[in-house]
């Protein structure tokens, strides 16, 4: 867990830094494996791509290597599942969702020294391709296609509602670890739907060293505590939110938690 943040996320590509997430939270995580197999595939894409001529053309032929003749793409049976953010799952199902995809892509796009970077859009992420002396475009690592600036508006208006603007801070190149911050809390979501409880109490300890007295953070260790049947530990998490956070409306209902926890230990002792 802790070579995670001996690391400095911003000399790794995301896909080497979402793979030290991948290994702090589940040591199963075959990470060398999957370094192995990103070489792999950039070996096979030099080989496939070596008589293209143009740096344009040469990664559009890329483009449809990777979604196309590779098969990548995005998971539409089950989005939510913990396996669409583990990289080594990603590369071994080619099914993945748009971070998992994008930072495979844009790690294998790098070495080829193409102008790419990610973009962690509100609705999702994003590729960003940056060719001299033009607009930058954008690719939606979901299915390999472009997306264009009135599609963007249209996700950004269903996401925020009918006010929203597009901004060119949204569409500005992200840093690697407000990327893997958000992967982490994807991260740890899915496996709560899984009741993978404690592989996400590890998201947890791990999102805990980045902002230690996060409330809300605290609030879903807690949870995670009750659900491993730690009642101790999850009250007093509870507690610390309903004192930090007395007008938010779980602390009501977190109130009677604790209260039946806390009756709970009395009888038992």
């Amino acid at each position: 867990m802790y070579e995670f943040f001996d690391e400095d996320l911003d000399q790794l590509e995301l896909a080497q830094g979402a793979l030290l997430l991948n290994k702090a939270v589940n040591p199963e995580t075959q990470d060398h494996w999957a370094e192995q197999e990103l070489i792999r595939l950039f070996n096979e894409a030099e080989f496939a791509l070596v008589n293209e001529q143009g740096e344009q053309q040469k990664f559009e032929s890329f483009l449809r290597l990777f979604f196309h003749e590779w098969g990548f793409s995005g998971d539409k049976d089950a989005y939510f599942s913990s396996e669409n953010a583990f990289i080594d799952k990603v590369l071994e199902r080619r099914k993945g969702i748009p971070v998992s995809l994008g930072a495979i892509f844009l790690f294998l796009a790098r070495k080829f020294g193409f102008p790419v970077e990610g973009v962690s859009f509100p609705t999702q992420f994003l590729i960003k391709v940056n060719w001299f002396e033009q607009a930058p475009v954008y690719i939606n690592p979901f299915n390999g296609e472009y997306v264009g600036v009135q599609t963007l508006s249209a996700w950004l208006i269903g996401h925020d509602g009918p006010l929203a603007k597009l901004k060119s801070e949204h569409l500005e190149s992200a840093d690697n670890p407000m990327v893997i911050g958000k992967w982490l809390a994807l991260l740890k979501s899915a496996l709560l739907r899984e009741e993978r409880y404690t592989l996400a109490l590890k998201c947890t300890d791990l999102a805990l060293t980045f902002v230690p007295d996060d409330p809300y953070e605290i609030r879903d260790r807690g949870f995670i505590y009750q659900q491993l049947d730690c009642h101790q530990v999850a009250a007093s998490d509870y507690q610390y939110f309903i004192d930090q956070c007395p007008d938010d409306p779980a602390s009501e209902l977190l109130k009677s938690q604790v209260n039946a926890m806390n009756e709970t230990s009395v009888i038992v002792h």
